[in-house]
């Protein structure tokens, strides 16, 4: 007897949510009429679904409630568009902010547990931080150990309101503290590093430079810099010869300085996709068995970096 009560309650649910998927209005009367129960127990097939929902919506992120229509006399689904992460979401972004190593260990941990308390749904919140618990344990933080998140802010504000600033920055090739004038004008993030891209005011300083009048900004580590203040004085670019930070993203790799480049180079590795992924501009111009032949257009220094890393999967063929 109590199989077939069940039995009968999971048919009712069912077919409680396969109407309410529908877009069908349902009323409790009708189902009482149907299945031959009481409105006590529709409420709990009801409170059932609800449930369901509630759980599905921790897995997917996808928000649908059962909502009572009065004009309609009925309940109807309501999806709502959720700015929530799922789970599955806060666990990816975790990994990837572990993966990242761009904070020290006390700011990294701030961070996960600001963002596993507060975005994560609260039966989940101890799940995802046993899942990461081992890496935050064995995490290893850049060797600057400089917690810079204020002043990325300030700079980040610079930016917006295009003000020029002053910065001490530590030099790598001679270990000099100088000082710049600069025009900022994005914050990019790439392996361990954020670094600022600015335009250096002083001509002074740019005549050494392998192209004086360069359409590309200068780049700097930011946990290297070591004061700045951001000053009055605005600087103004036309809107047609704004920089676009999307554009040189895909262009600049390792953050290294140096022109515009164009290559041209013969992969015949075992993943064509990791170089493609790795350098955004890339193109295939021809296939022949294993071998590819594809050119890119770079910024800077580092491709010869890359280049030589790969070994003798890559062959160059020219740079212009």
């Amino acid at each position: 007897m109590a199989e077939n009560e069940n039995t009968g309650k999971i048919d009712r649910c069912l077919e409680i949510y396969a109407r309410l998927s529908a877009g069908e209005i349902i009323r409790k009367a009708d189902l009482t009429s149907r299945f031959g129960v009481n409105e006590r127990s529709i409420d709990r097939d009801i409170e059932s679904v609800r449930h369901f929902l509630e759980e599905r919506f921790v897995s997917t992120g996808e928000q649908m409630e059962i909502v009572y229509d009065r004009p309609l006399k009925g309940y109807r689904l309501e999806t709502k568009k959720s700015n929530a992460l799922s789970r599955s979401e806060i666990l990816a972004v975790c990994k990837i902010l572990l993966e990242s190593r761009a904070f020290s260990k006390k700011r990294m941990h701030g961070i996960l547990q600001k963002l596993v308390n507060t975005c994560t749904p609260s039966e989940s919140k101890a799940l995802v931080l046993d899942l990461i618990l081992n890496e935050e344990f064995h995490y290893i933080e850049p060797r600057h150990k400089s917690d810079f998140l204020n002043q990325l802010w300030d700079l980040g504000i610079a930016i917006k309101e295009h003000r020029y600033i002053e910065v001490d920055y530590l030099r790598l090739k001679d270990r000099k503290v100088v000082k710049r004038k600069l025009q900022p004008v994005a914050i990019l993030f790439s392996e361990y590093y954020f670094y600022l891209t600015a335009f250096i005011e002083d001509k002074e300083v740019r005549k050494d430079f392998d192209v004086i009048e360069d359409s590309f900004p200068t780049i700097y580590r930011i946990d290297r810099i070591r004061k700045f203040k951001t000053l009055e004085e605005q600087f103004y670019t036309p809107y047609k010869n704004r920089f676009q930070e999307g554009e040189f993203r895909k262009r600049v790799q390792f953050m290294y300085g140096g022109k515009l480049r164009r290559i041209k180079f013969v992969y015949s590795g075992l993943d064509v996709d990791a170089v493609l992924d790795r350098l955004p501009t890339a193109e295939i111009l021809q296939q022949k068995g294993n071998e590819y032949i594809i050119k890119a257009e770079v910024f800077g220094d580092g491709i010869d970096m890359w280049l030589r890393s790969q070994g003798n999967n890559i062959k160059p063929i020219e740079y212009l």
